[in-house]
């Protein structure tokens, strides 16, 4: 069914169309009449009257086709309509909801359809004649996979979060390259308001989202991955779809100049605080870069004997400490460096304030945030912590398996939907 999956939603594109009434859905599009047989043409049967202009045809799946994929979506083919309408309904004759594709070329099913039913799907195209023109095709989904693709989301439903918030999906197993493109063109993104961006594989079994620029303040922002049933290699199907609402506080970002050794804390645009920082030693630098904050403690034990050895480790109570990188990087209060902030940089690599100031920079940000660090002697390494901003758009728009149409990449108008469970960070810290 990979084939059939190509032709199921629009490429690269991230808005969704959804069906009024009872799955009718209009749109003016291109067709060939059917006889119901799954895209077989038939003759014209309204015995004096007229054919209709329209025509449709059901190109996927095919009538009587047997195991088709529960994520299936109906792809038809229309000639000369003004109006197309899609309907789905299972044996019992209930209707299933759902939406066509942007291009008008398929309709796909809002939920992951039952296993080991049958199912009905009807496609009427009329003309400017106003005469109706059907393609029916009945087909049976296949049953339930044994082997079955976990997704999950890092960030749970409702979480407020700060303007350089990549969103975050997570598989439960790698998904070949060649299956990239098919679960990408099944994960919408939704925000208010409209925003461009991209998702960028950082792995086989984890890829993120990020707008263009900073996401906008108080935005409210939908995603959805619909990998229910969906083929994603090796016999392996997705398990369930997953959809996530969030929204993002206030436009804070931080920015660091080792020059100065200042840091300089803006809100919405505006200066708000200004704060003497002490950055790495020479032998422990600082990551230039820009970073997001990752996790917020607000109290913690920094334990690097193992990772420094006995005679450079140490074991110290940490206040209001919030991670930057993987490898250990944190902003948090070091009331040990209160003398050297400002003029001297003595750390292991992390960003040192006063007390007071930790106290107002954990009071004050969100995981999200995000942080750019200016003029050490170190560069931050991509994929040493959520660096999304580290890399330039073009660099990032590499990163997707299907090529960018910046017509189609901003975002719509989000929409409420369910939720789903977030998971946690871990690595060794530095101070």
């Amino acid at each position: 069914m990979r084939a059939t999956q190509d032709q199921l939603t629009r490429r690269g594109g991230r808005r969704r169309v959804f069906a009024a009434g009872l799955l009718a859905a209009v749109l003016a599009l291109t067709s060939a009449c059917t006889d119901g047989e799954g895209g077989k043409p038939s003759a014209w049967q309204g015995g004096g009257e007229s054919a209709p202009k329209a025509a449709a045809t059901i190109t996927e799946p095919a009538a009587d086709a047997k195991d088709v994929p529960a994520s299936t979506a109906i792809a038809f083919t229309t000639k000369e309509a003004k109006d197309t309408a899609v309907e789905l309904k299972d044996s019992a004759g209930a209707p299933v909801e759902g939406a066509l594709a942007a291009d008008g070329k398929s309709w796909l099913p809002e939920g992951v359809l039952k296993y080991g039913e049958t199912y009905t799907a009807t496609v009427t195209a009329t003309g400017d004649d106003g005469k109706p023109a059907q393609a029916t095709s009945t087909f049976t989904t296949m049953a339930k996979p044994g082997k079955q693709v976990r997704v999950s989301s890092f960030l749970g439903d409702n979480q407020v979060v700060g303007v350089g918030m990549p969103l975050i999906v997570k598989f439960s197993r790698a998904i070949p390259e060649d299956y990239r493109d098919d679960i990408q063109r099944r994960m919408t993104v939704t925000s208010t308001p409209a925003q461009e961006g991209i998702w960028h594989w950082v792995s086989p079994t984890e890829v993120r989202y990020r707008p263009k620029e900073f996401w906008k303040a108080g935005s409210t922002i939908s995603y959805r991955v619909q990998a229910g049933g969906l083929p994603l290699g090796d016999g392996w199907y997705g398990r369930a779809d997953l959809t996530v609402d969030i929204k993002t506080g206030p436009a804070v970002i931080m920015t660091v100049d080792n020059k100065t050794k200042r840091m300089t804390v803006t809100k919405d645009g505006k200066v708000i605080k200004t704060i003497p920082v002490s950055l790495g030693k020479k032998s422990t630098p600082s990551s230039s870069g820009t970073m997001v904050v990752i996790e917020k403690l607000r109290k913690t034990v920094f334990d690097t004997f193992e990772e420094l050895g006995p005679e450079e480790g140490y074991r110290t109570k940490i206040d209001y400490a919030q991670r930057l990188t993987w490898g250990g990087e944190f902003i948090h209060a070091a009331p040990w460096s209160e003398g050297q902030q400002g003029s001297v940089n003595v750390s292991h690599g992390c960003v040192n304030v006063s007390m007071k100031n930790g106290a107002w920079l954990f009071d004050n940000t969100r995981i999200g945030d995000p942080i750019t660090v200016k003029g050490t002697e170190r560069k931050l390494a991509n994929g040493n912590g959520w660096t999304d901003w580290n890399m330039s758009w073009d660099e990032y728009v590499k990163g997707s398996a299907l090529p960018y149409d910046p017509d189609a990449a901003a975002s719509p108008n989000a929409e409420d939907a369910p939720g789903d469970t977030t998971e946690s960070p871990s690595a060794e810290p530095t101070a």
